[in-house]
């Protein structure tokens, strides 16, 4: 092989390998997470495990990728060890496929209809496709689908060039004496091995392999051993993805090693006793590129088939070796921002559903919040106090962690639709931790008026009452609208937030008029003054969520232009819910008239001792 003849060798590599990576990008965009979500929920029983794991790998043409992302699972714990062991060994049996892809090269035959089923034939014609998808198509499905096509084409052009430029060496004594030292059964396994964990890709060190067999001086008895370590070598990927996990990530990694060696081993040793007693022939016969995707697929279907039964003693023994440590049981909530494993940002769709599910819980902490720091205004209790101090913190750490994560995905290659959730998650979470943090204001609110002995009059308790109401509910909308990205809900949040600014210039209002008659002291308007900014900052932070989720899909997030271009164009509904809104929690004029006229007296005769009439049904609200 001259100069040119090398360099043509390794612009074929680079093909191969980048065609390789371009087609399995293409793959994981297109599912959009769903195979991960189906690795995550369809796990009930061993043998649905690994036609799980052999399908979602034989679909995304990786099994480091399904390795890596059950490593995620279990470090998350989304899923247990148990669970694992069929996806691992099903993921074995599905990086197969890729052998049966690039063994399509090696047709050869006069036949019109048999030439077409070589790649050769029909690549171009795929490149082409996946060319106008990308040129032509606005659709993100026929984009990504584009990407699949071009990235099959690349890789098997690559095998091609791989596989003419190496021919040439067939006739080189010093190469074929070098093959001929890996038909020994170790220093094979240590070669399939190095170079597997070197590319971190079994599939593509097995396509290197079936390009090596054009040569024709690659034999079975060279090719085996290669074989069995390229399914050792494939490990390191997962084992480097475990590290810094926890332990039962760190277990799952090693499961998949023990699997491959001791599948490995005892597949060796069988076969070389046999070869002994038998003495296999077709050792020595030129092993083509069917030949070595018939072996990488024996191997890892007898296996599974093997160790499967003993799939819990293989559990056993990686927690021998990672014995369980005498640390203590972690809390929920650290369990639950644990879903936000850096492992899910490799396929991106599964990352973006992790992240809007703890969006979504920390939207629901901050409405229990609101409802924890209400109810401390009509009945104080230190417990829930803390909870409220708790839920506080926990929000802050929420968005601290989920912007993070956020941003790293922002980096990655995204569909249009995960692009704009990305968007509206790192607008929303901000709005989310905004609303704990006047709510534990309120709840300050209600400690100063325990610890000062203080309380409102009769009619400032009924009309902070109705406000309360109103808050309650827009908070429930917004995170209801929010969890469910349901729009009509989102509707009707910006209609009550009028609501709730008229009621807060009415109670704004009606308080100047108690204090001008006595009924109220300055220092209990300075703490209703909080109280309702609070409130008011709360509402606005509930308008921003719902106008955020309705302009999903659209270029800006002003969202007060935005607010006005709602009312603009569908004003009949929007009035007609401020309508609504205004009649539920109107405050009733006649009765301040009246109030105004008697408030003397009424003061007089209620004391300090009365209580809201909702304080009775306050925790159950919670």
């Amino acid at each position: 092989m001259d100069l040119f003849g090398f360099l043509s060798m390794l612009g074929g590599l680079a093909m191969f390998l980048y065609g390789m990576d371009v087609m399995g990008n293409g793959l994981a965009k297109i599912s959009g997470g769903r195979l991960e979500r189906l690795l995550e929920k369809l796990t009930s029983n061993s043998l649905k495990a690994v036609l799980l794991g052999a399908g979602v790998t034989a679909v995304i043409q990786s099994s480091s990728a399904t390795t890596v992302m059950v490593v995620g699972f279990v470090n998350s714990g989304i899923m247990k060890l148990t669970q694992a062991v069929g996806i691992i060994m099903g993921a074995n049996v599905g990086t197969t496929i890729t052998s049966w892809l690039l063994s399509l090269s090696g047709i050869k035959s006069d036949s019109f209809f048999v030439r077409l089923l070589k790649p050769s034939s029909f690549s171009p014609a795929l490149a082409m496709l996946g060319v106008c998808f990308l040129m032509f198509s606005k659709r993100n499905k026929r984009q990504d689908a584009g990407f699949i096509l071009v990235g099959f084409a690349i890789l098997m052009s690559g095998m091609e060039t791989m596989s003419g430029a190496v021919k040439p060496l067939a006739d080189v004594p010093e190469f074929t004496g070098i093959l001929m030292l890996f038909s020994h059964p170790l220093l094979g396994l240590i070669c399939g091995a190095v170079l597997t964990a070197v590319i971190q890709s079994s599939s593509a060190s097995v396509g290197i392999l079936q390009a090596l067999c054009a040569t024709g001086a690659v034999s079975f008895g060279i090719a085996i051993p290669i074989i069995m370590g390229q399914n050792i070598g494939t490990c390191v990927t997962a084992m480097l993805s475990g590290i810094g996990a926890h332990k039962n990530a760190r277990r799952t990694a090693l499961l998949h090693l023990y699997f491959n060696l001791i599948g490995t081993v005892l597949f060796m040793i069988l076969f070389y006793l046999l070869h002994g007693l038998f003495n296999f022939t077709f050792l020595d016969e030129p092993a083509g590129a069917a030949g070595i995707a018939v072996v990488h697929s024996v191997f890892n279907i007898a296996a599974t088939a093997v160790l499967l039964p003993f799939s819990k003693v293989l559990v056993k023994l990686v927690c021998l070796t990672i014995p369980d440590s005498t640390q203590s049981v972690e809390p929920e909530q650290e369990k639950e921002l644990m879903l936000l494993d850096v492992r899910f940002l490799d396929t991106p769709g599964y990352a973006v559903k992790q992240a809007r599910n703890a969006a979504v819980r920390m939207a629901r902490m901050s409405r229990k919040m609101l409802k924890y720091a209400v109810c401390l205004l009509h009945d104080y209790d230190g417990e829930t106090m803390k909870k409220v101090i708790r839920l506080e913190e926990l929000t802050d750490r929420y968005e601290d962690e989920l912007g993070s994560y956020l941003v790293k995905l922002g980096s990655r290659d995204l569909s249009e639709k995960d692009s704009y959730m990305v968007s509206m998650l790192l607008h929303c979470i901000g709005d989310f931790e905004r609303i704990a943090d006047h709510s534990l204001n309120v709840a300050q609110a209600a400690l100063e008026l325990k610890q000062k002995r203080m309380e409102f009059s009769r009619k400032a308790k009924e009309e902070l009452q109705v406000y309360s109401d109103a808050l309650r509910e827009i908070v429930e909308l917004a995170v209801d609208a929010f969890a469910d990205e349901n729009c009509e809900m989102a509707s009707r949040v910006e209609p009550l937030g009028e609501t709730m600014n008229d009621l807060y210039r009415k109670l704004k209002k009606r308080h100047v008029e108690r204090l001008r008659t006595g009924e109220c002291t300055i220092e209990m308007g300075f703490v209703l003054s909080d109280l309702t900014t609070n409130y008011e900052r709360i509402s606005d932070h509930c308008s921003n969520v719902a106008i955020t989720l309705l302009q999903l899909g659209t270029d800006g997030y002003e969202v007060h232009e935005y607010a006005a271009e709602l009312r603009r164009e569908d004003k009949a509904t929007f009035q007609k819910y401020c309508r609504e809104y205004h009649e539920k929690y109107m405050l009733s004029d006649a009765d301040h008239v009246e109030n105004k006229q008697r408030i003397i007296i009424e003061n007089e005769k209620q004391g300090t001792n009365t209580k809201c009439k909702t304080e009775s049904t306050c925790k159950e609200q919670v």
